[in-house]
């Protein structure tokens, strides 16, 4: 290995060090915690050895977001292949938003701004035909064509169904841990009331 790839190599593991450790004080302590000099000191280099690798913070934060992204396109995209129909496939692709929200809840809060400021610019770095919401939209535009009123906006009925979720979603992570928060039983009855009442919706 030249001297020119040990460098790059050496770079990309302290990048991947600096990555983890973030990570890690945000699993521990939220996203009001991170901080450039914590990781530091937990990785035991000095600032601005850390500025070096990501000017801000705010340019870690793109860079866990355009992650997320991509952890949740891929869920999403997975979902879809695995059904034939349209019908199936929109279900089960907005049941997985669902449980990538909660498997994931940390991406989710800095995704969409749940309990924080929303950190958008990442996306930028996802290709756009493999978002979550562009496969998703996809399928419905799909549906609606096959429908018997080809005319409807296929925004509309992403939108609507994608209000819906989002807000189930937001409503269960604040409510998280008090009396009032919803079972599972019941977020589930609520989810798919939804969702098959919007297909039911286009196809009628």
């Amino acid at each position: 290995m030249g001297s020119v790839e040990r460098k790059q190599r050496l770079k990309e593991d302290v990048r991947c060090k600096i990555l983890e450790a973030g990570w890690n004080i945000v699993v521990e302590e939220g996203w009001p915690a991170l901080s450039m000099r914590k990781i530091a000191d937990a990785i035991e280099y000095t600032a601005p050895i850390i500025y070096g690798h990501f000017q801000s913070k705010d340019a870690l934060l793109q860079e866990f977001t355009r992650k997320g992204h991509v952890l949740l396109s891929a869920k999403v995209k997975e979902a879809r292949t695995s059904h034939d129909t349209l019908e199936k496939q929109l279900e089960a692709m907005w049941l997985a938003y669902w449980d990538f929200a909660f498997e994931q809840p940390a991406y989710y809060k800095l995704m969409y701004g749940v309990e924080m400021g929303c950190c958008e610019a990442g996306i930028i770095d996802c290709p756009f035909t493999e978002m979550a919401s562009k496969q998703v939209l996809d399928v419905i535009t799909a549906l609606i064509a096959a429908s018997n009123h080809p005319e409807q906006d296929p925004e509309r009925r992403f939108y609507t169904c994608w209000a819906i979720l989002h807000g189930l979603i937001s409503l269960n992570m604040v409510q998280k841990n008090r009396e009032s928060c919803l079972s599972e039983e019941f977020n589930r009855t609520i989810l798919n009331d939804a969702i098959k009442g919007i297909i039911k919706t286009i196809l009628q």
